[in-house]
């Protein structure tokens, strides 16, 4: 795994017995979707303009999602002919990101498969994987060719969430896919949690024929008699341990983090 556009930690910042959740998210989409400069704009705050399209790495970086930290990695895959060969992010990742630019509907055309074999993955697998079809390039608005609507549409029939963003504008933005994939991700693994009943009960054994007791009659009163019943001992179940996704925030989480060191691939510009 690259470290080229992680952020570095240090052997003392974190003991080796407790290390923190993972959460791997595979980006998908056809070439020129613009899926490594969302990845370099989220991992270092910078818009990178050229690249080479045939590369692919995954990288890593610590993250704090809602006060929880979480260890990031990042797939950006560089298919060359649609999804082939792709069992490598299929049983790799916990969430998909999958690409289009707004202003080149071959792309948008070419997420559909995409979609499409995700579906059939999800078909074959006990827990549903989160996936999220991102329209980019947004800044690119005057030549668009997707409308919003049919990816919204889209994003519906294939039941994953919808957004549209700007590689080389917001980093908010940008921070705020990639952090939902992990609350996706957290949302999905507490659902699939199996349901435990909270209380069983215990029958204690009865006498076999119950003991009448006689009430005397007053005032042409009916004689009431009244009947002993069993007895139900409700006992609570131990609660049974469950691995969590998530940690609790420690003052060391809290703590400053270092700045991320850029390494630049050759032909790269930092803008």
């Amino acid at each position: 795994m690259s470290s080229m556009f992680g952020k570095p930690r240090t052997s003392g910042e974190r003991p080796p017995q407790s290390p923190l959740p993972e959460c791997n998210v595979a980006i998908l989409g056809c070439r020129g979707a613009g899926k490594s400069a969302l990845t370099v704009k989220f991992l270092t705050k910078r818009f990178i303009s050229e690249y080479d399209p045939n590369l692919e790495d995954t990288y890593s970086s610590e993250e704090l999602v809602d006060q929880q930290p979480v260890l990031l990695k990042v797939m950006d895959t560089a298919d060359q002919d649609g999804p082939r060969n792709c069992e490598r992010y299929l049983c790799w990742a916990s969430a998909f990101l999958v690409v289009y630019s707004i202003d080149d509907r071959k792309s948008f055309e070419g997420c559909q498969r995409y979609l499409e074999v995700l579906a059939l993955h999800t078909r074959g697998c006990q827990h549903r994987c989160p996936v999220l079809l991102l329209g980019n390039k947004l800044d690119m608005e005057q030549y668009r060719q997707v409308p919003s609507a049919e990816g919204m549409s889209l994003a519906s029939r294939f039941g994953c969430l919808f957004h549209e963003v700007s590689a080389c504008q917001d980093f908010a933005r940008v921070q705020h896919i990639f952090h939902e994939a992990v609350r996706e991700v957290r949302r999905q693994a507490e659902w699939n949690l199996p349901v435990r009943p909270l209380f069983i009960s215990e029958e204690r054994p009865c006498p076999p024929v119950a003991t009448p007791v006689a009430l005397p009659t007053h005032h042409s009163l009916a004689t009431c008699t009244f009947n002993t019943l069993s007895t139900v001992n409700y006992k609570e179940i131990p609660s049974v341990a469950q691995a969590k996704l998530v940690t609790v925030k420690s003052s060391r989480a809290q703590s400053k983090r270092k700045a991320p060191t850029l390494t630049l691939l050759k032909g790269f510009k930092i803008f």
